[in-house]
């Protein structure tokens, strides 16, 4: 998964496991779900569950509560609606919901069908504290759309997760599907009826379906035929529009990766959302084996949306790496409604994206000030979140707090736990082993069939490579150690210096200085952890403030994004007054803008630089 903030404005790969408890009378009979994207009705969809022939009094329907690659608890089962439990005749069972996500049918030997109303989450995005993150979520808009995460659509009877699926979809002629679910190869002539088939639940939540009025353009990478399909409500952009980035950008990930292949088909399902109150506001993508849904807004402009899709659509690809080919039993065994969390965060979402930014100077997509403006970036960011705190501690209590808030901290200091990593195996090499060797030598081992032993993978590491790289896990991975990036930066002959630079009032580029609180009336806020530049210094603005006016307007995010635009035409000598909300107090703030300068860190070729760092700095970037 891989969430971003865009500009501000604004893994699945498990398999089930567990018993089949011969529930079933038929061996092996498929169960049998119909959704009806065509009698939409309040903005619902109606699903159909036949699972064949119990032979137990007693049976629990169960949605997901939790799915791989989001690391939260969305309770799926509150979309449900109206679930019935039906026999032959259509005369209804007695069914008792025994917690969000949990249905039990009694006398289940009758049991024919269960029938339910699916809401999407999109439309409930901002009436939720947590809501589900837009590219695992589900969007119903009848006759134009529909983003189908099937976790949000089709549930599982307990014990029977194992056996085959055939799903048949009842959709409006216009639309057309995108998906990597294998079609069932019958004669239709009505062109409104689709089938699928799954050879198990996991197949069914892994292969998530798009159905629009959608342009597709594929293209051949080596062996992987990659399809991109775009949703674009008010024809912004085209999938042909997108189509050369892509194809670079993915065909230097595939040089990169060498011979790592997990794939020959892969399809990007690209949403682009109005960003409406019952629109998608959540902006990123999440991995599947085979494919990836990315939320975006489209009112990006063209370079801004093409360099999104580049650092999401390659985060997610390199999940083929991991954990689709290297994972644990956790991962393996992953029970969607009572889930148990691996500890390795740093390596499934960390590894990728470290790789997501490095083979882009690897492969010419950057050059190396962009580079290292990311790394500092990370840098700067980690900053925000807790860094006296065990990564893997964190990572195996992730659906908890503290370390639920300090989630997104592995695209931060998890990439920069992979570039530490990196320039001591390369060192301790000779500059010839780094964390791509490490990622294939694991793949090699492991595999996507063959998970590891959670307690172990760290030790295989170190049996793999060098006595020295224990040390560096026990003192900041698994130890809360905080990293000296400076002196592995040094290794390579870099340093990071201050400098003084010209930034916007609001944003330092594309990162920004203030952030939305969802949660909160998407109340606008000073971000803390890091450095603000002299607008508000000067002004006496603190992290963790809220805007609550500017020069009499009434700050939300609605109200916030006029004056961002305006702040470019600001001179020096612009009067401004604000309020602020600091704890339990409102303050009013008022004086001249200024000019806004930062006193930002950046990394540089340190002076004095020998060969054997030069050498070890071109082994590391150019690989």
């Amino acid at each position: 998964m891989r969430k971003i903030v865009v500009a501000f404005v604004l893994g699945v790969f498990i398999y089930g496991c567990g018993s089949n408890k011969a529930l079933l009378t038929a061996e092996k009979a498929p169960v049998l779900v119909q959704i009806d994207l065509l009698n939409v009705k309040d903005d619902k969809v109606m699903v159909t569950v036949d699972p064949g022939a119990f032979t137990s009094e007693e049976i629990s329907f169960l949605i997901p509560k939790t799915v791989p690659g989001t690391y939260s608890t969305d309770d799926y089962g509150k979309y449900i609606e109206g679930l019935k439990a039906l026999d032959a005749e259509g005369n209804d069972l007695a069914v008792a919901k025994t917690d969000a996500n949990t249905w039990k049918i009694t006398n289940a030997r009758r049991l024919d069908k269960v029938t339910y109303w699916v809401n999407d989450t999109y439309d409930s995005e901002g009436e939720q504290d947590e809501a589900v993150f837009s590219p695992a979520g589900t969007n119903i808009l009848a006759g134009e759309n529909f983003v189908l995460n099937l976790h949000g659509f089709v549930g599982y009877f307990e014990g029977l997760k194992e056996v085959p699926y055939e799903l048949t979809v009842t959709k409006p002629e216009a639309l057309k599907s995108t998906t990597s679910l294998k079609e069932k190869a019958v004669e239709q002539e009505n062109r409104t009826t689709e089938t699928f088939l799954a050879n198990r639940y996991f197949e069914v939540i892994d292969n998530p379906m798009l159905y629009a009025k959608t342009d597709g353009e594929t293209f051949q990478i080596n062996d992987i035929s990659v399809t991109l399909s775009v949703y674009s409500p008010n024809g912004a952009y085209t999938a042909a529009s997108l189509r050369a980035r892509m194809e670079k950008m993915m065909g230097a990930q595939k040089t990169f990766l060498g011979d790592i292949d997990g794939t020959k088909e892969y399809n990007i399902l690209l949403y682009l959302s109005e960003m409406g109150d019952d629109d998608a506001n959540g902006f990123g993508a999440l991995e599947h084996h085979t494919s990836t849904v990315v939320v975006l807004p489209e009112v990006m402009e063209k370079e801004a949306l093409e360099q999104a899709m580049v650092d999401v659509v390659s985060h997610e690809f390199f999940h083929i790496v991991t954990p689709l080919n290297v994972h644990s039993e956790e991962v393996q065994y992953f029970d969607f409604n009572d889930p148990k969390m691996s500890q390795h965060l740093w390596m499934y979402e960390g590894t990728t994206e470290y790789f997501a930014n490095l083979f882009q100077i690897q492969q010419g997509l950057i050059d190396e000030t962009e580079f290292y403006g990311r790394i500092m970036g990370k840098v700067n960011n980690a900053k925000g979140y807790d860094d006296a705190m065990s990564f893997t501690i964190m990572s195996k209590n992730i659906l908890e707090e503290p370390y639920k808030e300090n989630y997104a901290n592995v695209y931060e200091k998890g990439a920069l736990i992979n570039m530490c990593l990196d320039i001591a195996l390369r060192e301790l090499s000779g500059g010839e082993k780094g964390v791509l060797w490490l990622m294939k030598e694991l793949s090699k081992k492991y595999g996507d069939m063959t998970p590891f032993k959670d307690d172990e993978l760290i030790d295989e590491i170190v049996t793999m490579t060098y006595p020295e790289i224990r040390a560096f896990f026990d003192t900041h991975v698994i130890g809360d150690t905080p990293i000296d990036y400076n002196t592995y930066l040094g290794k390579v002959g870099l340093e990071t210096k201050a400098v003084e630079k010209q930034t916007g009032y609001f944003l330092d580029g594309d990162v920004p200085f203030i952030d939305v609180d969802q949660a909160n009336d998407n109340a606008i806020f000073v971000r803390k952890g890091i450095e603000l530049n002299s607008f508000f210094n000067e002004l006496g603005v603190q992290g963790g403030d809220i805007i609550k006016s500017i020069n009499g307007t009434t700050i939300d995010l609605e109200a916030i994004r006029p004056i961002i635009g305006q702040s470019f035409g600001w001179s020096p000598e612009t009067e401004i007054n604000m309020t602020v909300e600091r704890g339990d107090k409102e303050i009013a703030i008022e004086g001249k803008v200024g000019t806004p300068l930062l006193n930002a860190q950046t990394i540089m070729v340190k002076e004095g630089t020998n060969d054997g760092q030069a050498k070890l700095r071109e082994a590391w970037m150019r690989g």
